[in-house]
């Protein structure tokens, strides 16, 4: 089993590659900077390539060596399971319409939306004619809800659950179904996305206080046990039977 993780060198994204290569799971990390921490645990499990995945120019460049080909190896001839979690994204800009540059915006989408979806397409392309492969988008409770200050953070995470929907029925339509999709929200998970979100200016995110009191409360989930949740999830039998779903609703 092998599984590509996107956004790895810290928060979430270091917790799930952790849990997976703590379960023997090859990984391949990416993000701009390198997890040390894991590199050194793992050196035969965890492979890392440094690229910056709100450059979507970069990562089309990077898709197109045999990195991804070369990772998942066997794929084609081996009846194994492949992963692939897009994890890596960002909260910013924050703030109403106005007030929104443009080139933050730009990055955003690129990093939120355009990352994820051509990741996924290659992926798919480079695992065909594995037995099994699964694809986890990292969304968000604002990608079905609306949040004053949060429009591209909620119409990006908003994308990745239809993305999802439509690509399930595309996989639905081959029989037996090889690739299986969820686009899962995690919950409040005590991160530096979170921080970045306290930090806010409560002019720019009227809802401040209310994520100030759930730090305060200890309401906020660790990301170890999260990724505990969200891996245990993404390899059972019950994986890609919901194209979107909450891990707060998992049980």
């Amino acid at each position: 089993m092998k599984a590509i993780v996107s956004g790895h060198s810290k928060g979430l994204g270091a917790a799930i590659a952790a849990h997976l290569l703590a379960q023997d799971i090859a990984v391949l990390g990416l993000a701009r900077q390198r997890n040390e921490a894991l590199a050194q645990q793992y050196p035969a499990l965890l492979k890392q390539a440094a690229l910056d995945l709100g450059d979507n120019r970069a990562l089309d460049a990077w898709l197109h060596t045999p990195a991804l080909r070369d990772f998942l190896g066997e794929a084609h001839t081996v009846p194994h399971t492949v992963l692939l979690i897009n994890n890596a994204g960002t909260v910013q800009p924050v703030g109403p319409l106005a007030r929104q540059d443009s080139s933050r915006l730009a990055a955003a989408i690129a990093l939120n939306v355009g990352a994820p979806l051509m990741l996924a397409a290659a992926f798919a392309a480079a695992s065909e004619g594995a037995a099994d492969r699964r694809i986890m988008h990292i969304s968000s409770g604002a990608g079905r809800n609306a949040y004053a200050g949060w429009s591209v953070y909620c119409a990006s995470k908003a994308a990745l659950d239809q993305h999802a929907r439509a690509v399930a029925l595309d996989a639905a339509l081959k029989t037996p179904p090889s690739l299986r999709i969820c686009s899962m929200a995690p919950g409040i998970v005590d991160t530096g996305m979170q921080a970045e979100i306290r930090a806010s200016d409560e002019s720019a995110f009227p809802m401040k206080a209310k994520f100030e009191t759930l730090k305060r409360d200890g309401h906020l989930a660790t990301p170890q046990a999260t990724a505990a949740q969200l891996v245990e999830y993404l390899l059972s039998d019950r994986f890609g039977t919901a194209p979107v779903a909450d891990v707060r609703q998992l049980n």
